[in-house]
């Protein structure tokens, strides 16, 4: 089955950035069905048929509650912004041991001018980042590998917030140390409109995926889970 995602998901977003608000929504609920929803779970459905051959251990979920497809509406309750609606789409296939947006995983970002493939984890507990530096410090080989490999090095790039002093209990000289102040572990790729629409989206995400098992293997792997 080929999935597309439609141009008209570009348009909807653009519309409701100029518009964000619940009159305007509910007025054009049927465009986000069609164009949002309707596309990006289709998308997520045929995207599980091929996780298994990057990692049967992770998941991908057609749903927006509880599974792969990010909900639309904001959480305001303790933003001083208002504004009711998410102006970019994105999906997260995740360990299924590890079912949190804080937890290792594949991303897709699609917003109007800024889209993005990206993988790894964002913003990790305290516990979670302390054991992925952790095996950074002792096994260095092991990290270089993961992510010096033409495939990785030529795709992604290492993206996330870091530390301006060396992390508490490792060594300031210790040859890895840029990374072991890392507070982010992410790998992104960026992509345009254009790229996402294409026929062969799908294949090109996955084969993505694929590119960044040596990087996500690392980090699985290191906070005790199954690759």
């Amino acid at each position: 089955m080929i999935v597309i995602i439609p141009a008209e998901l570009f348009e909807f977003l653009r519309d409701l950035k100029e518009n964000n608000n619940r009159p305007w929504f509910q007025a054009n609920k049927d465009r986000y069905e069609k164009y949002y929803k309707e596309p990006l779970l289709a998308f997520i459905s045929e995207f599980a048929d091929r996780l298994p051959q990057i990692s049967p251990y992770y998941t991908a979920i057609p749903k927006m509650t509880g599974g792969s497809l990010f909900r639309i509406y904001r959480d305001m309750r303790f933003s001083a912004d208002k504004r009711p609606y998410k102006t970019w789409a994105a999906m997260h296939f995740r360990h299924e041991r590890a079912p949190d947006v804080h937890s290792p995983g594949f991303y897709l970002h699609l917003e109007p001018g800024s889209c993005f493939i990206s993988c790894g984890i964002w913003k990790p507990e305290n516990r979670t980042l302390q054991r992925v530096r952790l095996v950074i410090s002792e096994h260095p080989q092991r990290w270089l590998d993961a992510i010096s490999g033409p495939d990785f090095q030529s795709n992604y790039h290492l993206a996330g917030d870091a530390l301006q002093q060396a992390p508490r209990g490792f060594d300031a000289n210790h040859p890895m140390i840029e990374d072991l102040k890392r507070k982010d572990f992410l790998a992104s790729h960026p992509i345009t409109e254009k790229t996402a629409l294409r026929d062969d989206f799908l294949d090109l995400y996955t084969d993505l995926c694929l590119k960044s098992a040596p990087f996500m293997s690392f980090l699985t792997e290191s906070i005790g889970l199954a690759w």
